[in-house]
């Protein structure tokens, strides 16, 4: 039996000079359910596109408490995190006055054990269980969609 390990996609950040570039921290939301894993989508705020829940470093927070507080707020999850980074990809955070701010999104992996139905951005995302295929065609960062697509919980633990 051949065992492949996930590939990183070569990022492409050719409009970005090396101090524009930001970081964030992401969750990808998981359950497993009648033994097949689905992860768990919102839409972002502004053009409603399916997305996973991202955010800005946090003062005092690790990597992965971040991301697990991103998916708290955006889309009402309480579970177990874990410190390995499944990956990383790069997207374009559109601003005001035309400047579109250059992303490195570390995406880490969060087992959902509890969502609730109130939550801080409740009123302002959708929220939805998608398997790891249909997830994986739905957002639009090709090295997010390779993420999802070959992500397996059995290589969290």
């Amino acid at each position: 039996m051949t065992v492949h390990s996930p590939v990183q996609l070569p990022i492409q950040m050719q409009k970005a000079r090396k101090k524009d570039m930001r970081s964030q921290f992401a969750a990808l939301v998981y359950r497993v359910k009648n033994d097949k894993v689905q992860v768990l989508l919102v839409t972002s705020r502004n053009s409603g596109r399916w997305i996973i829940p991202k955010g800005w470093p946090m003062l005092g927070e690790t990597p992965s408490d971040a991301a697990a507080t991103e998916a708290w707020e955006e889309a009402g999850v309480k579970g177990k995190t874990f410190d390995r980074c499944l990956g990383v990809y790069s997207y374009y955070k559109t601003r005001g006055g035309g400047r579109d701010l250059p992303c490195l999104v570390m995406v880490y992996p969060v087992k959902a054990k509890k969502l609730a139905t109130e939550y801080p951005e409740h009123d302002q995302r959708r929220r939805k269980w998608f398997s790891l295929k249909k997830a994986s065609k739905l957002v639009t960062e090709p090295e997010l969609s390779h993420i999802i697509a070959s992500f397996d919980p059995r290589q969290v633990h």
